[in-house]
This record gives C-alpha cells, structure tokens and sequence, in this order.
C-alpha cells in the first residue's frame, strides 16, 4: 500500500506517518517498506513529477507492505491505528488457540509451518511491547522532570537546552485557561514546547514568523493533527514587539507573565533569563492589544 492511503485508514498526515517511521528506521527493513523511483511513479500514474517552474514537485511516495503496515500500528499514536495493534495481537491470540484446537486435524507440515509463523510473530509483538512508549509513561516521565525544576532555574539558564526545556515545559503546563506567547521567531520547537498546555487551554501566538528558516503553514497543519485537542491561534504583531513575553491565563485572577531573554526555539543554546513579572498591571492593556492584531498567515 502506498503511505498516502495507509495515512487516510490511520486518520494521519502522510507527513506524519512517513516522519514516524524515519524515526523508528531500524523496524523497517527493506521488505517492509521503500520508496518508489521517479520511473515506478510515472509507470503507475501515481503522480506527476516536474519541477518545472510554475508546477509542484510531488515527493516521491513510499510503499510499505504487509509487515509495514503492521509495523506503522505500534510507531502511530492515532485511535486508528492503536485500534489496528490491538486487532493484530488479538489475532496472534486467536490462531495460536485455533491451532492448539485442530492440531489432530491438520497436516503434520502444516503445524510445524503455522507454529513456526506463530512463534516468529509472538517474538515481534513482544519486542514492539518492550520498545512502545506508552501515555502513561510519558506522563510519568514529564511529571518527574517538572517536580526537579525549582524556582531559581526558571530565572537564569547558562547553556543548558534541556533544562531550559523543562522550564519552558513547566511554565507551559500551568497555565489554566489562555497561555499566550509573544515572540517574532518561532520554530518548530516552539510547537514542541506548547505541546505541554494542556488540551483545554486555548493557545495564540503572537509573531511577525521572522525565523530562517521561518515556521510552515503545513509545520502547523501536522503540529494540529498531532494535537488535536490543542486550539492554536495565530496573531501579527504588525512590527511592534522587540521583547518575548509568555503571559498564562490573561485576564483573570491567576493571570502570570514572563519576560524571556531569548526566543523558545532557542532557549537554553547560551545565557537566557526568564523572569517573572511582578507589576501585571502595566503589560494588561498591551497585551490585550495585541491580541486584537490580525490574523498571521502562514505559507
């Protein structure tokens, strides 16, 4: 099957499934999955591949096969895809008990072949067992790195990325309602951090996208389906803001601002403060202003 119909079954981007599998590589071997020529795509009128001006160049498609596909159900985290694991494990159940049932009425090769297979893919679903990462793990993992982050190392980070990140990760995760981010360059780690809010917490970004290389329209549209529970706003600052500010729940009681030395995709690479705020009231009617700004559009 090709990765943009397994993508549309799964309920992902093909982006995102192709990216899910570079990141487990070692899982698929040749024979579970590899990407077509220019040749095989032209002869099967899967696209049209032209890098002419004025046309689109079309990547070139992977194909996965039985195993492969298989495989994509323990590296995708979609509700499709989990469903389809489960689905494969249940079966290994069921023909092990089918075998064990009509043993005496199967042919003597034929046992030895099917408990060979079975005995082969009870060793895979084992080992995609051990290796899966699992919510709750993760959950436990985030919940062990935040508790570690103190007060002091949310106000001066000297070189350190991974600490700056659980910072970041910290700051994001407390936010209630709203968390606001105020910041001409933003990345892809900047979606990486925001990634901690939790689903109910509305997000909007407020930037001019001055980064180089600059965040993508479909950077954004694969950060979403990732996320989906996640509302993702965009906002121009229209060219006024120099500073970067992250101010959780606006207008409200339990309202916070920080005042950030450097931009989140950068955090932690040298010296960064991030201070807290202590006078809210001044930067109120800023803030709301902006976020009056226009749209910001991504390409």
């Amino acid at each position: 099957m090709l990765d943009r119909d397994i993508a549309v079954y799964f309920g992902t981007t093909t982006g995102n499934l192709n990216r899910a599998m570079k990141r487990n590589i070692s899982r698929f071997p040749t024979n579970f999955c590899f990407q077509l020529t220019a040749e095989e795509c032209s002869r099967f009128q899967i696209g049209i591949l032209n890098g002419g001006r004025g046309s689109n160049l079309k990547y070139l498609p992977y194909a996965y096969t039985e195993q492969g596909v298989a495989m994509l159900t323990s590296v995708i985290h979609t509700d499709r895809a989990i469903s389809a694991s489960i689905q494969i494990m249940e079966a290994f159940v069921e023909m092990s008990h089918y075998i064990h049932h009509y043993r005496d009425m199967l042919p003597r090769d034929e046992i030895l072949e099917l408990s060979n297979k079975q005995y082969l893919l009870e060793g895979e679903v084992r080992d995609i067992k051990d290796k899966m990462v699992t919510k709750n793990d993760l959950s436990n993992l985030m919940k062990v790195f935040m508790d570690s982050v103190s007060d002091e190392e949310l106000l001066i980070l000297d070189g350190e990325p991974f600490k700056a990140d659980k910072a970041y990760a910290k700051i994001c995760r407390a936010a209630r309602s709203s968390i606001v981010l105020i910041d001409d360059y933003i990345g892809l780690k900047t979606l990486y951090h925001l990634a901690n809010v939790k689903s109910e917490v509305k997000i909007t970004i407020i930037s001019d996208n001055r980064s180089r290389p600059s965040l993508k329209r479909t950077e954004l549209e694969d950060f979403r389906s990732e996320n989906p529970g996640l509302s993702v706003d965009l906002r121009s600052s229209c060219g006024r803001v120099h500073d970067r500010f992250i101010v959780i729940d606006h207008d409200s009681k339990d309202c916070r601002i920080y005042h950030c030395g450097s931009s989140i995709k950068d955090s932690g690479n040298r010296i960064t403060t991030v201070i807290p705020i202590k006078d809210i009231g001044l930067y109120s009617d800023m803030v709301s202003s902006l976020l009056s700004n226009p749209e910001l559009i991504l390409k």
